[in-house]
C-alpha cells in the first residue's frame, strides 16, 4: 500500500485578517484510497485535544475523508500484520519517522541504539 507522511497541512482556525493562526497535518495520506489518517497513540489527556482538531477538520473540509486511528487500533494493526510481537508490560511501540516502508520500534530499544 502507497502512503505519504504528512504531506500537506490544513488551515483549521484563521484570524480577523484571514491569516490562518492553526493547521492541522494528518500523519499519512494513503493515495490510492484517497484517504488521510491521523494516529493518537499517546495519553488519554492529550486525546481529546486531537478530537477536537479533528472535527474542526472536518468541519471546515467536508470533502476530505479522514480517519482517526487510536492505539488500540494501531496496535491491532502490528500485531494482525506481525510487525512485532505483543510488548511486554509497560512497554510503548511507537512508528518510526523513516519513509519507506512503516516499521515499528519499541521505545527501549530506540533509547539505548541512540545512547551507544
Amino acid at each position: 500500500m502507497r502512503w505519504e507522511y504528512e504531506p500537506r497541512s490544513f488551515p483549521i482556525q484563521w484570524d480577523d485578517d484571514g491569516r490562518p493562526t492553526k493547521s492541522f497535518t494528518p500523519d499519512f495520506y494513503l493515495p490510492d484510497e484517497d484517504v488521510f489518517v491521523e494516529i493518537t497513540t499517546m495519553k488519554q489527556s492529550l486525546v481529546t485535544k486531537k478530537k477536537r482538531k479533528v472535527r474542526l477538520f472536518r468541519a471546515r473540509y467536508p470533502d476530505v475523508d479522514i480517519r482517526l486511528l487510536y492505539r488500540r487500533d494501531y496496535l491491532h494493526l502490528v500485531y494482525k500484520y506481525g510487525l512485532d510481537s505483543a510488548p511486554p508490560s509497560g512497554s510503548a511501540l511507537v512508528p518510526t519517522r523513516h519513509t519507506g516502508p512503516p516499521l515499528v520500534t519499541r521505545l527501549t530499544d530506540r533509547a539505548r541504539s541512540m545512547s551507544g
